[in-house]
């Protein structure tokens, strides 16, 4: 049994309350979420990738916290947000802001692109990015490679909204690690390839990194295109600039970064990188397949996404001076 916060049984000796200790977490401290690093106040979980701040949301009640093969999950219901996922401390989505990244890291890519027919998604257990992949009609071939068959399972149960994407017949799901699973991908075989990955640090740090790239440069088409989850640019301009660094030397096609709102990551915006192979050129910044001229899809839910349109496509490109500055080739 985890140990219960000093904070709550402190809690809870003022308040007895007999569901005071399901509602206890070491990211949870007096009924709020938080991640924070230790030069925070309240610190509880330490993160390296957001140095000195604390992002902190008030929890209504614990739904499910279990330590999976890879990580711990925790899935909690928040005050404003609705339901939110947890993986090893760091908030990955809530139902009501999910859609603006999921859109965007679908999206910026398949829209860019002339019919995309064969799709790969890297990690992206939730199902949600699936789940915009499948509004193509295009698309014929869903791939989806996660390591973690506890976060599909609990994204099935507690985020049916998002793991609809799983329902899709066109998806295939492969369990197991992506730089295995990449290596033996045929080369040229995906037309666009999402990486929904968490973020780079420890195990995951691979995935950021020259070689995976290349694996990934090598199962797309000439003229494929990659979209990256490439965190913020309020915080993270040194990583980015690592991440441009390579996809150039890889791609030799187009590398571009992109980003959005999404008020309850580090920041409030989260980053996209876009690469494409050498091959039939791709202009990122004018979608050739507007989402507005697409027509149903393989699967029910709404038709018309509620972040992502072909004016947001556009000014996702658009960069604050100072990222050009601290970023080069951007």
């Amino acid at each position: 049994m985890a140990t219960i916060p000093p904070c709550c049984l402190k809690a809870r000796a003022f308040s007895p309350d007999s569901e005071l200790e399901a509602n206890c977490h070491a990211t949870v401290v007096s009924g709020w979420f938080s991640v924070a690093d230790k030069a925070g106040k309240t610190m509880y979980f330490n993160n390296p990738m957001w140095p000195g701040e604390a992002h902190s949301l008030e929890v209504q009640k614990i739904l499910f916290k279990e330590k999976s093969e890879y990580q711990e999950v925790l899935v909690f219901e928040s005050s404003t947000y609705g339901k939110v996922l947890v993986l090893d401390g760091i908030l990955q989505l809530t139902e009501r802001d999910e859609f603006a990244y999921q859109e965007m890291i679908a999206h910026l890519p398949l829209c860019s692109i002339k019919s995309p027919k064969n799709v790969l998604v890297v990690g992206g257990g939730d199902g949600g990015v699936l789940r915009e992949v499948a509004r193509h009609n295009s698309v014929e071939i869903i791939d989806i490679c996660e390591i973690d068959k506890m976060v599909i399972d609990v994204s099935k149960k507690f985020f049916p909204e998002l793991a609809v994407g799983f329902e899709d017949p066109r998806v295939h799901l492969h369990v197991g690690d992506a730089l295995e699973f990449i290596r033996h991908v045929p080369k040229g075989k995906y037309d666009a390839i999402i990486v929904d990955s968490s973020d780079p640090v420890g195990p995951a740090k691979e995935l950021v990194e020259k070689p995976f790239f290349e694996m990934l440069a090598s199962a797309l088409r000439p003229g494929g295109v990659l979209c990256n989850m490439s965190e913020s640019m309020w915080l993270h301009t040194h990583l980015i600039q690592d991440m441009i660094s390579a996809c150039r030397q890889v791609f030799k096609g187009s590398v571009h970064y992109a980003w959005a709102s999404v008020p309850t990551y580090p920041s409030g915006v989260i980053g996209f990188i876009l690469c494409s192979t050498e091959g039939p050129f791709v202009d990122f910044k004018n979608p050739v397949n507007p989402i507005e001229k697409l027509v149903g899809g393989g699967i029910e839910h709404e038709r018309e996404p509620r972040f992502y349109n072909s004016q947001i496509h556009r000014a996702a490109f658009a960069l604050p001076s100072f990222v050009r500055k601290q970023v080069s080739n951007l």
